[in-house]
Parts: C-alpha cells; sequence; structure tokens
C-alpha cells in the first residue's frame, strides 16, 4: 500500500471513531442550534439588510485595517491602557508572559478566546511556570478532560452530561453525586468561583474592538469574562486583528445577528461593552479590602499571525470578515456527524476553518480536513456577512492539489495533466474528469459496466483510487440523450425554443430523465436544442481543479452564449450545474459573459413554473390525480430559492406531494464514492431515510432533483427513484 494510501486509510479510521463516538451528541446540538437560527432570524423585520450592512462595515474595516490600528492605538493609550501588534504567536506568547511577570503573577484566569487557541497560550504560560485556569464552562470541562475544542462557540458539544459528570468525579471526588445539569453546573461554578478570586491577572477574547474608543464587546453565554476583568488588577486582552471595526455604532448589526447566527438566540445572555481599564476599584480577596480604580492595568495584544497576508490574498481575504459565530459549521450536514475533532484543524473548525488554517497554519494542516466541505452551499446562506465560504474551499483544495505554485492545466477532458501535481490523486483525477470516462463508459456499454462492477475490479478501485466497494456504480447508456436527439424531429411552428443544457451525468447515465425534460418542454410548444457542450465544470472544480473548471465554463459560455443572443433562454435539469451557472461562474468567467448565463438560465421546474403562469396548457402534460409523492430537493436548490417552483407545479397537475425537510442527503457528488467518507454521508442519508421509510411515505413514488440524491435514495432505500420531470411526461413518440 502506498504511503498515500496508508495515510487514507488512518483518516477514514480516524473520522469513523469520531464519527461512532462523538457523532449523536454533535448531530443533536449543532441541529438544534441551526433550526434555532431559522426561528430566530425569521423575528427580524430585515434579516438580509442586516447582513449586508454587517458585510459592509467588516469590508471597510479589513481594507482600512492599518489605518484603523493606528486610531485603535491611540484610543487605547488615551484611556490608560497598552497596545502591543504581535507578529505571530511567539511574539504574543512572549510579550503575555512579560506582563504576567511583571506583576508577579502566578494565576491566570481566561475567558473563552479562539485566537489565545489559536497561539497556544495557555501553553506557552504554563511553560513558563504560571498556572492557567479556563472558566468559561465548556473550555474548563476540556481543560480537565485535557481535550481540544470541537466547535467555535460550543467547545465541548461533543461531550453528554454524563460523561462530564463521569469526569469530575474522577477528577475532583467530589462529597455528592452530580446527575443533573444544574448539579454540574454549580459543582463547575463553585470551583471556579474560587480560582477567580485566588488570580492574579485576567485574559479575555474580544468579539469586536472599536478604533474610535477602544471599546471591547464581550459576546458571551456566560458572565465569567466579566469576572475575569473585575477580579483581577491586570486585564490582558487578545485579539486578531480582523476584529477591529471603525466605531461604536458599526456595532449594531453584529450583535443583532452574532447570537441569532450560532446559537439561535435573539440575544446571548451577556453582551459587554468594556472601554477598558474598567473604572471599578480592585479588591484584594485575602482582605476584602478596596483598592483605587488606577491601580488597574489594560494590555490589548493584536495578533497578525499570517492574517496580514491572508489580507493582501485575493482569494482568502473574505475569511477575515468572519465574525466566529459557527454558523456555517451549524448548517453543514458533514460537520453535524462529525464535529470538529475531524471537520478541523489545530484550533478552527467547520467550513470556514479552511481559510484560516491555511492562513494561519498552512496548506498542509488545512489539507487534513478540506475535503470534507463538499461544496453544497448551505453555508452561504447562513454566514451572517455574506463570506463564499465553499469558494474559498475550493481555492485552498486546488492550492493543496498544486503543492508549489506551478501551473496545473490539464488538458480538457483528459486524464493526465500537463505536469504531476502533488497532492492530486488517482481519485481525484477520475472524478474530476468524469466527462471523459462517461464519454468511454457509453461508447462501449454494456461492457464497459460489466467491467467496472466486477469484483476483482471494486477491489483494485478501492485500493487504488479510493472508491468505496460498497456504492454502487453509475450505469452508463449506450444511446446518449445526443444519441436520442440527433434526428428527432422538431416542434412545428413553437410558441417558443430554447436551449437544453444537459449534464454529463444526463446525457450518459440518467438519459430518461433528459428524455423526459425534452417530451415536457415540447408537450408545452417549446422547440428543444441540445447545448453541443458536455461538460459544466462542477465535476473538476469540486476536487479543486479550478484551472479544468474555468476551461469547462469558457467552453460552455462560448456554446451557449450565441443561443442567447439569439433570443433562446437556457434550461437546465441538474440543480447543481444551474447553481454553478448563478454563481461559481462568476469567479470563472468574464463580468459580461457569467451575467449573460446567469440572467437568461432557469433551472427546469422554474421554467416550467413560468410557461406555466404565462398560459401554456398544463393538459399537456400527465396529471397527478392525486398520486402520492415524496420529494426531496436539492441543496443547492435550496441556496437559490428554486426549490419552491418544483413542488407549486407538481401540486398544481394535482399530485400529493411530501417533501422532506431533510436539507442535504448526504452523496455531494464524489463524496459519497469516496471510502474516507462513504461511512458520514450514510450517516448525514440516515435521517432521508427516516422521513422516507414512515406509514405516511413508505408507499409513495420517491423522487428528487438531482443526480447525487437520486443515486443516494437508491442506495438508502432500496426502492427505485426518479426525477420528477419524469412523472410529467407524455409518451410522444422519437
Amino acid at each position: 500500500m502506498s504511503s498515500n494510501n496508508a495515510s487514507n486509510t488512518t483518516k477514514a479510521a480516524r473520522i469513523n471513531h469520531i464519527l461512532e463516538t462523538e457523532g449523536d451528541a454533535v448531530a443533536d446540538n449543532t441541529q438544534g442550534f441551526n433550526q434555532g437560527r431559522y426561528d430566530s432570524v425569521a423575528k427580524l423585520d430585515d434579516y438580509e439588510g442586516l447582513k449586508t450592512e454587517a458585510r459592509a462595515i467588516k469590508k471597510d474595516a479589513i481594507e482600512r485595517l492599518p489605518e484603523l490600528i493606528d486610531d485603535l492605538r491611540d484610543a487605547i493609550e488615551a484611556n490608560g491602557g497598552t497596545l502591543y501588534l504581535a507578529d505571530d504567536a511567539a511574539d504574543a506568547n512572549a510579550y503575555i508572559s512579560d506582563v504576567v511577570d511583571d506583576v508577579g503573577g502566578e494565576r491566570v484566569v481566561k475567558s473563552k478566546s479562539m485566537t489565545s487557541e489559536e497561539i497556544e497560550l495557555n501553553e506557552a504560560l504554563a511553560d513558563n511556570g504560571t498556572d492557567v485556569v479556563e472558566t468559561d464552562l465548556g473550555e474548563w470541562v476540556l481543560q480537565v478532560a485535557d481535550e481540544a475544542p470541537s466547535h467555535i462557540v460550543a467547545p465541548a458539544i461533543h461531550k453528554s452530561r454524563d460523561g462530564i459528570a463521569d469526569l469530575f468525579t474522577e477528577q475532583f471526588d467530589p462529597n455528592e453525586s452530580l446527575e443533573t445539569a444544574e448539579d454540574l453546573t454549580m459543582f463547575a461554578r463553585e470551583k471556579l468561583a474560587e480560582m477567580i478570586t485566588a488570580a492574579d491577572v485576567g485574559v479575555t477574547g474580544a468579539n469586536f474592538v472599536t478604533a474610535d474608543s477602544g471599546t471591547m464587546a464581550l459576546v458571551t453565554s456566560e458572565g465569567n469574562a466579566r469576572k475575569t476583568i473585575t477580579a483581577t488588577d491586570t486585564h490582558i486582552a487578545v485579539a486578531g486583528v480582523e476584529k477591529v471595526i471603525p466605531t461604536v455604532e458599526d456595532l449594531h448589526p453584529f450583535i443583532e445577528l452574532i447570537g441569532r447566527s450560532g446559537t439561535g438566540q435573539d440575544i446571548t445572555s451577556y453582551i459587554s461593552l468594556l472601554t477598558p481599564p474598567v473604572d471599578s476599584p480592585t479588591l484584594d480577596f485575602d482582605t476584602d479590602t478596596l483598592g483605587s480604580a488606577d491601580d488597574r492595568a489594560f494590555h490589548l495584544v493584536l495578533i497578525d499571525n499570517g492574517r496580514m497576508a491572508m489580507r493582501d490574498d485575493d482569494e482568502l481575504r473574505e475569511t477575515l470578515y468572519c465574525i466566529r459565530c459557527s454558523a456555517c459549521s451549524n448548517s453543514c450536514a458533514n460537520f453535524q456527524q462529525v464535529g470538529g475533532h475531524a471537520f478541523g484543524g489545530e484550533t478552527y473548525s467547520g467550513g470556514i476553518a479552511t481559510g484560516w488554517e491555511a492562513g494561519v497554519e498552512g496548506l498542509d494542516t488545512a489539507g487534513k480536513f478540506n475535503d470534507l466541505c463538499t461544496g453544497c452551499s448551505r453555508c452561504v446562506n447562513a454566514c451572517p456577512v455574506g463570506i463564499d465560504i465553499p469558494w474559498i474551499n475550493t481555492v485552498v483544495r486546488d492550492r493543496i492539489n498544486r503543492g508549489t505554485d506551478a501551473e496545473l492545466d490539464w488538458l480538457v477532458d483528459g486524464l493526465t495533466p500537463d505536469a504531476e501535481p502533488a497532492g492530486l490523486d488517482l481519485g481525484k483525477r477520475l472524478f474530476g474528469n468524469f466527462s471523459t470516462l462517461a464519454r468511454l463508459g457509453s461508447a462501449t456499454a454494456p461492457i464497459s459496466n460489466w467491467l467496472a462492477n466486477n469484483r476483482l475490479s471494486r477491489q483494485v478501485m478501492e485500493r487504488v483510487a479510493g472508491i468505496d466497494q460498497r456504492r454502487e456504480l453509475p450505469s452508463f447508456q449506450r444511446e446518449t440523450l445526443r444519441d436520442w436527439m440527433a434526428d428527432r424531429p422538431s416542434v412545428a411552428d413553437p410558441e417558443r425554443e430554447i436551449v437544453l443544457f444537459a449534464d454529463v451525468y444526463t446525457n450518459h447515465v440518467q438519459v430518461d430523465r433528459g428524455k423526459a425534460a425534452v417530451r415536457v418542454l415540447e408537450a408545452l410548444d417549446v422547440a428543444v436544442r441540445l447545448a453541443d457542450v458536455r461538460a459544466s465544470g462542477r465535476a473538476p472544480l469540486s476536487q479543486g481543479m479550478i484551472s479544468t473548471a474555468q476551461t469547462h465554463a469558457e467552453a460552455v459560455a462560448a456554446n451557449l452564449t450565441p443561443h442567447i443572443s439569439a433570443g433562446r433562454d437556457v434550461v437546465v435539469i441538474e440543480p447543481s450545474d444551474h447553481a454553478l451557472f448563478q454563481r461559481e461562474y462568476e469567479k470563472l468567467l468574464d463580468a459580461e459573459s457569467h451575467t449573460q448565463l446567469a440572467d437568461n438560465s432557469y433551472e427546469i421546474f422554474e421554467y416550467l413554473y413560468g410557461l406555466l403562469a404565462n398560459g401554456a396548457d398544463e393538459t399537456a402534460l400527465s396529471a397527478g390525480d392525486g398520486e402520492e409523492i415524496a420529494y426531496h430537493s436539492h441543496c443547492q436548490q435550496r441556496t437559490l430559492g428554486v426549490d419552491r417552483y418544483t413542488e407549486a407545479v407538481l401540486e398544481d397537475l394535482g399530485y400529493d406531494v411530501v417533501t422532506s425537510d431533510v436539507e442535504c442527503c448526504g452523496m455531494a457528488g464524489s463524496f459519497g464514492y469516496k471510502k474516507d467518507y462513504y461511512d458520514v454521508s450514510m450517516a448525514v442519508g440516515e435521517e432521508l431515510t427516516s422521513q422516507f421509510t414512515t406509514p405516511e411515505t413508505d408507499d409513495r413514488t420517491v423522487v428528487a432533483s438531482g443526480t447525487s440524491c437520486l443515486d443516494q435514495l437508491d442506495d438508502l432505500l432500496q426502492r427505485p427513484s426518479k426525477h420528477p420531470i419524469e412523472l410529467l411526461a407524455t409518451a410522444r413518440p422519437a
């Protein structure tokens, strides 16, 4: 076995272990947070407006960051504090250790801070002989357990109440048994109170720091951050430079959004606006005597640690807009199953972690978990500052593939790159060039299907390319959609004419759905032309092969633009390709080409809805007559908001539709085929299985809009599924 495959085997074993031991607790908590977000933001009058405002503030702040840091320094010094700008972790830790030494600090108490986790402050202070105590309940539990956080906001999300009780009993041998959540909380509160009152220095993070006044915003679920500040004479705040925003007034949209986005709370338990050094008197707990507020000292340690380089990086810059709310984690189907111990790096976890880890730790660290992001785009709408997280993850994946700065110019539809890139394994090559495999597969079917599915072939594919033997492979059709369309007579005197973009799967595997789409459109008096281009670029993009994807995108634009200029709409069957035209092509094409495609392309049921709403004859389509349907929409349909059209058309035609509320089937294209991730994929799919095997849904016809969804449902349910367009097609002969 190659070293790369050995490494992948180890990765798969680790992921599956976390899935089995932590998955249930992580899923319960993250899904609860995510539903809370839906419920909470629904109460806002202008949620999207707040997000737009918050993004604009962060964008402006990052653009003017050096200037704002200078303003902040002036404000901090005017308040009587000190600002130290640290180049990296070692610089920050050395400064903080010196401050602690200068005041004779023997114990430091800390409130929750991801930035201090990033620089490994606890370890640095411990090496310096200082006792460090976390005061956030979750962080303290993990400190006692000697474990790393598994979530940005809720660090101990993977631990159960019983597990924490066992931990406390083992470590502290309490006089009374700890059984309820209240028992555990009160026990921790008493222990932490003892340590806080005996501390010399308090360390906090900062969610935001305003340059105009030096005001810090601390958003917490517990009051211990305030205690670490007021119970100690020396306060050190640790924050990345990206936490600086211009003014106190700019805090408004963030305060509205951060709690709702992270834990689904309308407002978090504690929002503290402090302009340190705070002016409360000091207190000697040993003698119960008050001192003077003038005796308080404050140090703000702003940390670069790669952030300024990220600011200068056009692709990673948006990472710095992150407000660490964890919405991307909570909304991610894969994170919901494995949490941050698998879907995370040295410090950061979830979707945005790839950008952070690539920027502050490097590509090697980001590469350990980057492939857990499938690009499904669920996090895009969840992010309160509108960061295009899937694109950042794709860019980092591309850089990991390259390994160096060498060009990765692939031959279009080829299997061999011009230059062998480090990190691009055979599995990614195969999936990224699926259009080539599909052409070969159809040309040699059914022999190709037999060769691919015999036992020896499956063993070789699993060992060499990491394709899991348990996953059924696609069956290539000898007659492609293009073949079928070649001699098909056109609609006489049509009402309108469109160009149909048939993706690789529709052309070579799920040909019946392509035929159905053509028949339905023709039944509504629409003449159909088939786009003379085979691949959208979605397959290589999902593998981080941006150059190859861009080549495909340019070919698509070159083929479709003349149709658009001739007045033909573009109709797309596969939702992930429609999403590509609407979103990712903005990064792959010039602005004019992208705008033309985005404005003139429609998902198939979106287009049907428009035709029917404008008078097309619905009696030309197969009526539902009450047929019971169980429908699952594609995740990228939901992101774009076009999923509703499928439901509307089916219901208007008389179908009895029950729609799953599961947002992701778990397949995600090539993701579900890979041995490393097969079990995660199936774990995500279990929720869909449970919804489609109830007494209400068990006998219904199962339909789904996406290629991946159909493949996954076939494996999950062991009963056939189909694209909803197949329900509507009449039997007009070829």
